[in-house]
């Protein structure tokens, strides 16, 4: 079997109970039911935002009414009960029994083709709504009779009040005549996108010519649930829908955006739609000019809001979860009893070979003398070493790692002491700022090492996960990788397990193949500037006395000059957008630092493994716009 993990296997999976079985419901749980509007979800239109993999497929799939009747239907599985148990939380189900009744219809096949039909756009509009209504008709019956649980008949669609007339265009009262007026609607205007040459507008199929608008003339869904009756909210699920052509969407958001539609609509779309100026997430960054965001639509960012330690805490546990559920479809992992991904991934603290000890050592004894440090003055800054070490509950302590971070406070005196006039401490000053050891110290020896020596950095579980940026797909791509060569190692009949350095090796291959990869708008400039940046963030992580803590792998732009850069036209907000969009850089907007306000560009967890960067957030470098124009230049 192809590695699950290198194919969205919640892409290719046709049965349901399969699907089911290796879905998880973290994203659901974030941004659906903790979203501050939550009971307005299923009224307003809206945005389902988010990064290619960051699950929103998955997402619009997971919620089709008949994945929801099977999970209410079979509570025998963990995972089934704790889907049903977020499903209620999101407003799906309520009491074991559904509320909404929800079909995805993929936007990515012919819509787009319409906008090229020789019509005003107000026709095409129409055409492309009427088809879009059609198909959910009909794709809600085909959910609402699967496995024949129930019949056509024993549907029944409640129109809103006041509906009379839109209930004969819709065809009448009763499910089959509803189904065969949608059927009619589907083929005329199928016909008229798939025709080689478009009929005029006096030759449009009458069937595509006649009003029809099923989202405003049904209200509610009827069916029978044990024994007794239940109404659901009818919903449809664009899914893509980034893909139509910039006005198509515009004039089709427009269209979903009147208050007198009953349906639930939700447009799952990617960041790259949306304008600059809306990726930075800016206040007042509305969807189209008149309509105003929590007035007349809702968005989810498939990003939380939340703290950022949180964001990584949340996604820690949705990765760890995912992973151990695309385990089982490894076959050669599972015929051995391998049921835990963290356990293939070996934690065992690395160290320098012999030679690279002596040759580290050989480097601290030059920069002692040159630095020329008292041998009382060392001897005190051993111990602070020696004193973090006995207090801290990280293992990866070994004699390199504290070398190193002796090393990087021998240069720390040295930048503090460097100026000082007083007698009395001539030989032996005291530094301006006491010296002190906290964790992001142990990291930079950490770094440094890595970067002089190849000691094994970017290892672990955590590791992974928070490289991710919490994207399921990167996830997916980069656990693929590790995956690949367990396999290999299995099928050799050697422990599948990775040691740190190969964990390492495999996912910095990957992570620049990923980058060679990208083919988006604007990716060759993309590349550069992020070039520009990881090699900017390097020279500083490496310096001796690790200037930065953990090392840096952010640049940061005053935030007004980020707001100037946003209001404008300029094509290095373009550029920007599309780095973001392909999260390729994260933007953290008002992140306040010495006193000022900065929009971090924060390279990505793949282009940190790419450049060997810290994956520790905060170490960031001081830039100005026109710093970024100059990267983008470059090209």
């Amino acid at each position: 079997m192809t590695n699950p993990f290198l194919r969205r296997a919640t892409e290719y999976i046709r049965d349901d109970s399969a699907f089911l079985a290796i879905v998880s419901p973290e994203p659901l749980t974030t941004f659906v039911a903790k979203h501050k509007k939550r009971e307005l979800l299923f009224d307003y239109p809206v945005r389902v935002i988010g990064t290619p993999g960051s699950g929103k497929t998955m997402m619009a799939s997971l919620v089709e009414f008949r994945l929801i009747e099977s999970i209410l239907r079979d509570q025998s599985s963990e995972n089934n009960r704790s889907l049903a148990s977020v499903l209620a939380r999101c407003g799906f189900t309520h009491d074991e029994r559904p509320r909404v009744a929800g079909v995805r219809i993929p936007m990515e096949s012919e819509y787009r083709d319409f906008w090229e039909l020789p019509y005003e756009p107000a026709v095409k509009t129409k055409l492309v709504l009427a088809l879009i209504q059609a198909r959910t008709i009909l794709e809600l019956v085909r959910n609402l009779t699967s496995n024949r649980r129930r019949a056509i008949n024993e549907i029944r669609f409640i129109p809103r009040d006041g509906a009379g007339a839109q209930l004969e265009q819709i065809g009448g009262a009763d499910a089959e005549s509803i189904v065969a007026r949608a059927r009619s609607v589907e083929r005329a205007v199928y016909s008229i996108g798939a025709s080689l040459l478009p009929p005029s507008l006096d030759n449009i199929p009458e069937e595509a010519r006649e009003p029809y608008q099923p989202f405003e003339a049904i209200q509610e869904i009827e069916i029978e649930w044990s024994g007794t009756p239940c109404r659901l909210r009818p919903m449809t699920i664009l899914d893509d829908v980034h893909t139509l052509h910039p006005d198509q969407f515009e004039a089709l958001f427009r269209a979903l955006a009147r208050r007198e539609i009953r349906f639930a609509r939700w447009l799952m779309m990617r960041m790259d739609a949306l304008s600059p100026s809306a990726v930075f997430r800016s206040a007042g960054a509305d969807a189209l000019p008149g309509l105003k965001v929590e007035r007349d639509y809702l968005d989810i960012f498939m990003q939380t809001d939340s703290a950022r330690s949180d964001e990584r805490r949340q996604f820690r546990k949705m990765a760890t979860d995912m992973a151990d559920r695309y385990l089982r479809l490894v076959q050669p992992l599972r015929d051995r009893n391998y049921t835990r991904f963290k356990d293939l991934l070996g934690e065992e603290p690395p160290s320098l070979s012999a030679g690279q000890m002596n040759e580290l050592r050989a480097l601290i004894d030059r920069e002692q003398k040159s630095l020329r440090i008292s041998q009382d003055r060392q001897h005190k800054i051993r111990q602070i070493v020696d004193r973090y070490v006995k207090g801290a509950k990280s293992l990866d302590l070994g004699e390199d790692v504290r070398l190193m971070m002796f090393r990087v406070l021998l240069h720390r005196y040295v930048v503090r002491t460097t100026g000082q006039t007083s007698d009395l401490f001539a030989d032996d000053p005291e530094p301006r700022q006491p010296l002190r050891v906290k964790s992001t110290i142990a990291d930079a020896a950490r770094l440094i090492l890595n970067h002089k020596f190849n000691r094994a950095f970017h290892f672990g579980l955590d590791v992974l996960c928070d490289a991710s940026n919490e994207n399921a797909e990167v996830f997916l791509q980069l656990a693929g990788a590790l995956v690949e060569r367990m396999e290999t190692k299995a099928i050799r009949n050697q422990d599948p397990a990775l040691t740190p350095a190969q964990q390492q090796s495999a996912l910095r291959d990957k992570s620049k193949e990923m980058l060679k990869e990208w083919r988006f708008p604007f990716a060759r400039k993309v590349r550069a500037l992020i070039d520009r940046f990881a090699q900017d963030c390097l020279e500083v992580s490496a310096e001796p006395n690790a200037s930065l803590g953990a090392g840096a792998n952010a640049v940061g732009i005053p935030e007004t000059e980020m707001q100037d850069l946003l209001a404008g036209d300029s094509e290095i907000a373009l550029v920007l957008k599309y780095a973001i969009a392909y999260q390729a850089i994260v933007a953290i907007r008002d992140y306040g630092q010495g006193g000022k306000n900065w929009c971090l560009l924060e390279l990505s967890g793949p282009v940190c493994l790419a450049y060997g960067l810290t994956l520790n957030r905060g170490g960031f470098l001081e830039r100005r716009v026109p710093d970024l124009v100059l990267a983008e230049e470059k090209v």
